[in-house]
């Protein structure tokens, strides 16, 4: 039997116009419907709740892949690139997923009030992880879609049942590791503005040494602890994050490659071509070519 959340994601998308993922009338609040499985995509993640209503997904950070479904949420934390796929969907019973966007700024707000606020964790933990989403943060989540047919309330409501969302967080059994992930992104926060630099600069050259200074670690401390949070090694971060640039300039605002390669920080087409093809399984132009197709066609 499909859960209160399911029921109401599916009725939603069941009114809704064209193809997933559906932006809604609520800031920060997207749902993705798949009625079959799909091929992996490469996205860049931002901060953000994915909760799991129906169906399956997994997720991969640099070189761990974690799986989610039903009654679970990925929770991210950190900015970064990320490969993600739907394997459990069909038809009859298709894979529902809630996306909120999530505010760290208000999760440290909450924490800053609460009587016993959780210690945020000591390791070097991955800026992402699975928690359940059951008990009160479902029933918060399901407060949430039914903020879709009342939209005029939202704007009241939204605010306390994503501080209700970040209490309950807090709260549970992942409370250390959503209080880590908050206080890494807190303005003071070192590590936080090495990788915020990095993503305004991606396309220039850019030296470890000088990030580390940003981040006022040595430079072996701040590879790990930057590998740690992103799931990828610094250069390697920076090169998803150019090239993810590129396809989005070739396939949306019709670029030529060349163009595409020197406006992400590229000096050499060929190797452009060459990386953005071990990433994305195609070349380029190949790519291009049959996005005219597909446009031709239709």
């Amino acid at each position: 039997m499909p859960s209160r959340l399911a029921t109401a994601l599916l009725r939603y998308t069941d009114r809704c116009r064209g193809k997933s993922p559906y932006a809604t009338p609520l800031e920060g609040v997207f749902i993705l419907r798949s009625d079959q499985p799909k091929p992996p995509t490469l996205r860049s993640a931002s901060p953000a709740l994915c909760i799991v209503a129906q169906g399956a997904k997994w997720a991969s950070f640099g070189g761990a892949q974690l799986e989610y479904g039903a009654g679970q949420a990925l929770v991210i934390g950190v900015q970064t690139p990320s490969r993600r796929q739907v394997f459990e969907a069909s038809p009859d019973k298709p894979c529902l997923v809630l996306l909120l966007q999530l505010d760290l700024a208000m999760i440290r707000a909450v924490a800053s009030e609460m009587a016993s606020a959780p210690v945020p964790s000591g390791d070097a933990s991955r800026g992402v992880f699975v928690a359940n989403f059951d008990g009160p943060l479902a029933d918060c989540a399901v407060r949430v879609v039914r903020l879709l047919d009342t939209p005029d309330a939202a704007a009241i409501l939204q605010p306390m049942i994503m501080r209700e969302i970040g209490y309950w967080l807090l709260a549970g059994p992942n409370g250390a590791e959503v209080a880590k992930l908050a206080s890494i992104q807190s303005p003071s926060h070192k590590l936080a503005h090495a990788v915020d630099n990095l993503r305004a600069n991606y396309a220039q050259p850019v030296r470890v040494e000088d990030l580390a200074k940003i981040a006022q670690l040595s430079e072996s401390a701040f590879h790990r602890q930057f590998k740690a949070l992103t799931g990828l090694p610094p250069l390697q971060y920076q090169k998803q994050l150019r090239l993810l640039e590129a396809r989005r300039l070739l396939l949306s605002q019709s670029m030529s490659v060349q163009t595409a390669a020197f406006e992400v920080g590229y000096e050499s087409p060929s190797q452009f071509s060459r990386e953005y093809s071990r990433m994305f399984g195609a070349p380029p132009k190949k790519e291009l070519a049959q996005v005219k197709t597909i446009g031709e066609a239709a």
